[in-house]
Order: C-alpha cells, then structure tokens, then sequence
C-alpha cells in the first residue's frame, strides 16, 4: 500500500491536486485555534464517503457558507441557513453533515464554557489511544465514527501516523510542538 507522503511525492509538479501543500503545511501540524479546530472537524465529517482532494477543493467555499468556521455563528444557524447550505453547490449538500455541523458548533460552545477553549478539552483528554479517542468524540458530537475521528486527530497532531517516519515534514513539525 502506497503511504500517503508517497502519495503526495508521487503527484506531478503541474497539478491543481491541493494535497501537496495541505501535506507540506497543514496535515499533522498542532492548531491552537478553536476555530480552525473546528473547521478541520467539519472537513473530515463532509470527507466521509467522498475524496480529501475533493474537500481541499471545496474549503474556501465551506469557509464562506460556514461564516469563517466562526463556531458561535454556526452554533446560532437555524432552518434558514440549513436550507442556504442544502442550496449551495460549493459544498457537500447533505442534510445529515451540516445538522452534524451545527450541532457539533453547538457542543463545542459548552466545551469552551467549561474548558476555555476546544484546544484546552483536547488537551486535557490528551494523550490516549484512538479507541479511547473515538468513544469520548461519539458521546460529545455527532457523525464521528473511527475513521473521521482518527483522521481529525492526526490531522492537528493529537496521534501520531500523519507522516512517513522518514518524511522530512515530520521533522517540522516536532520542531512546531
């Protein structure tokens, strides 16, 4: 089975495929943001049944119909906007993910009123294993099975796995930590 650094080495130096850079810049980075956390776990959610060069081509579209990932504003989206997002080609229209979404927004306000911040909950479950991981993401959000969790995981540095041992960007990043 091909690595995904493989992967991403493999692709031509003349393509609009998005995977180059996510890899080199964001994929396995810490995110201190909640917001930015947040949007991450609204991408992996949307990236369930469907290709990640799919997502990386549509972020800039789920960041406009998604107010910036601000979370108190998704957290405040009602029947209105859910019907605006069934409406909008740019991103995946499906009824089940962006209730996930809004909902997800909504727990992570509580999170933030009892931890500080999403950052400060990840932290404080911080380290465990993935299974562990899953089964405290299930009875907090919505549309979080194994594979989306592990991926948002490994995605903001929370597991491991996101690089090749011998990838050179797994070196910047224990430098970013």
């Amino acid at each position: 089975m091909t690595s995904y650094c493989q992967f991403v080495a493999a692709l031509p130096d003349d393509t609009d495929n998005p995977n180059r850079h996510y890899h080199d810049h964001v994929y396995g980075f810490p995110v201190h943001d909640d917001n930015e956390l947040f949007e991450r776990l609204v991408l992996e959610i949307n990236q369930a049944g469907l290709s990640w060069t799919i997502i990386l081509k549509k972020q800039a579209a789920f960041q406009t119909a998604f107010k910036g990932f601000d979370i108190a504003a998704v957290a405040a989206f009602d029947d209105e906007d859910r019907a605006r997002l069934l409406a909008d080609a740019g991103i995946v229209r499906n009824r089940l993910k962006i209730n996930a979404a809004i909902y997800n927004a909504q727990q992570i306000l509580a999170i933030q009123q009892e931890y500080g911040s999403f950052k400060n909950w990840l932290d404080s479950h911080h380290p465990q294993d993935k299974a562990a991981w899953v089964k405290l993401f299930k009875k907090q959000f919505k549309f979080v099975g194994g594979e989306i969790v592990g991926e948002f995981l490994m995605s903001t540095g929370y597991l491991d796995g996101a690089h090749d041992a011998d990838c050179p960007v797994r070196a910047r990043i224990a430098e970013a930590v």
